[in-house]
């Protein structure tokens, strides 16, 4: 795949670089601040971008914004946020731009390789990637503000699941239940948010924007 590569420290950038690149994908920009990422995006129209939220110059949420302003031209741009916290509003913004293709996931992650590489391809297929810890605080702030409580605990457990990118399979082995258990939990959750079969529509990835965004 072709990449671009957002990361303000030096050595955590040089070894995603490496990470990448020794796994057969072509990092075509690397940069350290949200004015390069934008033009970066726009001139190399990678097959997914990987980006710190937080860039100079002021180390707010510039990585972010670059990557709201380049999907609005490019929607279906996919999208892997880096972050050193948990910061559900910018994992809300990204969700709440639209298109296919997102994902949130904590820096300390990234040690885990297979996990990350794992993460990318999700994203770049069109999916979500979702760290859990992040997801976790999503569903309790949006259980907070709105007082949601379709879903029952075992469809919100398959939920966290689904924003994880996982398939019926992993979310069996993980939830120790199966794989049919999981396919009507999931029926469940489309039919408790709404979502219709339609030919051209991800119902899973409307599924985790439908109930963490809208």
């Amino acid at each position: 795949m072709r990449i671009v590569l957002a990361e303000d420290h030096f050595l955590l950038r040089d070894g995603l670089i490496r990470l990448l690149q020794a796994y057969g994908h072509e990092v075509v920009a690397a940069v350290d601040n949200g004015a390069d990422l934008l033009a970066a995006l726009t001139e190399r129209q990678p097959d997914v971008a990987v980006v710190d939220v937080r860039l100079p110059p002021n180390f707010t949420d510039e990585g972010l914004r670059a990557v709201l302003t380049a999907r609005r031209t490019m929607p279906d741009l996919p999208v892997l946020l880096l972050s050193q916290y948990v910061e559900p509003l910018y994992a809300r913004e990204l969700l709440a731009s639209g298109g296919r293709g997102v994902g949130y996931m904590l820096k300390d992650r990234v040690t885990n390789g297979s996990q990350f590489l794992d993460s990318i391809r999700r994203v770049a297929d069109g999916g979500t990637a979702m760290d859990p810890d992040v997801i976790s605080q999503l569903l309790i702030r949006k259980e907070r503000d709105e007082n949601v409580g379709s879903l029952t605990d075992r469809e919100r457990e398959v939920l966290e699941w689904l924003a994880q990118g996982r398939s019926n399979a992993g979310i069996a082995q993980g939830l120790f239940i199966t794989e049919k258990a999981v396919a009507k939990h999931i029926s469940n959750i489309f039919t408790k948010l709404g979502l219709l079969p339609t030919d051209g529509d991800n119902r899973r990835v409307l599924a985790v924007l439908a109930y963490l965004d809208q």
